[in-house]
């Protein structure tokens, strides 16, 4: 593994985004619209339930979660699409880049893009609401690492169907986050499922993540299991995802189709 080409192609998608206007301004409008929504609506909550001592904090800091975890992924989904859609994947080879380098590369720099978006709207959360993330103090970390890894897998999942059925396979890329989310219960205790989709939520990390958000935000108390759950699930996931990729290109490379992904 080059670390000379991973750092080219990041930086391929680095200057693709610094450089544009548009692109930042998209990565930020979003997620300050959509955290100062919710920081408005969780005002709504706070001052009609008391079931949250602290509803603005526990809904906000959950939006905060679920954001980063929908950039990361729809993140790397759009730079692997950015190669389709320039027909420059193919091209790639050329370097000649390894699978591994190429996703090594997209992981770091879909990172990049999540925070560029995010940060400002963490920012707005203190003067607007008074409420601050750092509240879940170091474990804040773990939780982002969850969501991080979750996020990159399911953009690596996508990338194996947009290299196995083409660009025609981009729509499940903006509606995977959607379908998953009801599971994650981002904003809502686990009990509030139906016993079956109990049972498929504790499936994923996402609700071990969650669930130990609202735990440190309104118990004061942190369950380490929860975070090893979830860190547990990640790796077999990502796992299964990455050789899911190799499957996918290896597939595509035997019927020819890479040289056509474009289309």
């Amino acid at each position: 593994m080059s670390l000379i080409r991973i750092y080219g192609l990041f930086l391929r998608h680095f200057f693709l985004i610094t450089r544009s206007f548009p692109r930042i301004l998209d990565l930020i409008y979003w997620p300050s619209i959509q955290i100062t929504l919710w920081g408005f609506i969780s005002n709504f909550f706070a001052s009609h339930s008391s079931y949250y001592n602290n509803a603005v904090g526990v809904i906000l800091t959950c939006a905060i979660l679920y954001d980063f975890l929908f950039r990361t992924s729809i993140g790397f989904n759009m730079l692997f699409l950015e190669e389709i859609w320039s027909r420059n994947f193919t091209n790639l080879f050329i370097a000649p880049m390894k699978i591994s380098e190429i996703i090594t590369s997209l992981v770091f720099t879909a990172l990049i893009r999540a925070l560029i978006g995010l940060i400002p709207a963490i920012i707005l959360t203190s003067p607007l609401f008074g409420i601050s993330i750092l509240d879940l103090g170091i474990y804040l970390f773990f939780l982002f690492l969850s969501l991080y890894i979750f996020g990159i897998t399911l953009g690596i999942l996508v990338s194996s169907g947009l290299l196995r059925f083409g660009p025609s396979f981009e729509n499940i890329a903006w509606s995977t986050m959607f379908l998953l989310a009801p599971f994650g219960c981002i904003y809502y205790p686990i009990e509030t499922l139906p016993e079956i989709f109990q049972k498929i939520a504790y499936s994923l990390p996402l609700v071990y993540v969650f669930e130990e958000a609202r735990n440190i935000l309104i118990n004061n108390s942190v369950n380490l299991e929860n975070l090893y759950s979830a860190l547990k699930l990640n790796v077999v996931y990502l796992t299964l995802a990455i050789i899911l990729f190799y499957y996918s290109f290896s597939e595509a490379r035997k019927k020819g189709t890479l040289i056509n992904i474009g289309e």
